[in-house]
């Protein structure tokens, strides 16, 4: 697998809180950085612009795109869309997750299969419902990556007890979307630390006998 010369991935980490079902968590989020020294997509725009927009460095931003609908991974995607002057992408099965943070902000429809080019490349997104309805990955096939949001982590699926999640619905998604792809490809999560689809896919009889 190869990438244009000068493509790279980056991590920002931002904090704050997720907050759902009338609880509130503490939680570090992932954002991702994809491109190279011209342009870039970022994924997930979490609790700061302030520091997405440091990470982005005058760059062009192609799309703030959101992996779900969760008020932890769209903090900001409305301040960062117009400060980047760059649409904003989510899947529209999470409408109600977004109007619930950005009830007078309207996105972009991210639809299963769209490609967003960006330095030379392409990331695809792929539709793997049951953390939220709506929730996507996006799959860099030239460079083997995934960045998976909360739909894979490492040691099993995101979680599903909460409104508008359902765990037959994510471990579906997973066995027949994700773990289709090649074992090498490296996952980049919404939190924490990265893993391998080699590294996840032996566990996942495991992840359906403990339910979660």
């Amino acid at each position: 697998m190869t990438t244009p010369s000068g493509f790279r991935v980056e991590r920002v980490v931002t904090s704050g809180t997720f907050e759902l079902d009338g609880g509130s968590w503490d939680v570090d989020n992932n954002i991702w950085i994809v491109g190279d020294d011209s342009e870039v997509v970022v994924i997930d725009a979490a609790h700061a612009a302030g520091p997405i927009v440091d990470a982005v460095g005058g760059r062009k931003v192609v799309a703030v795109v959101c992996t779900h609908g969760h008020n932890d991974h769209v903090t900001v995607a409305p301040q960062l869309g117009e400060l980047c002057n760059a649409p904003v992408l989510l899947h529209p099965a999470d409408d109600v997750l977004w109007k619930a943070s950005h009830p007078d902000f309207s996105y972009w429809s991210l639809d299963d299969g769209a490609k967003i080019g960006v330095a030379g490349t392409e990331l695809v997104a792929i539709h793997t419902p049951g953390h939220s309805p709506g929730s996507s990955c996006l799959y860099l096939p030239e460079a083997g990556h995934l960045f998976s949001g909360d739909t894979l982590f490492s040691g099993g699926p995101g979680a599903t007890g909460r409104s508008y999640s359902d765990f037959p619905t994510i471990i579906g998604s997973i066995r027949e979307r994700l773990f289709a792809l090649p074992p090498e490809t490296i996952v980049n999560t919404g939190h924490g630390d990265g893993t391998s689809i080699g590294d996840e896919s032996p566990h996942l009889e495991e992840w359906i006998a403990r339910g979660y």
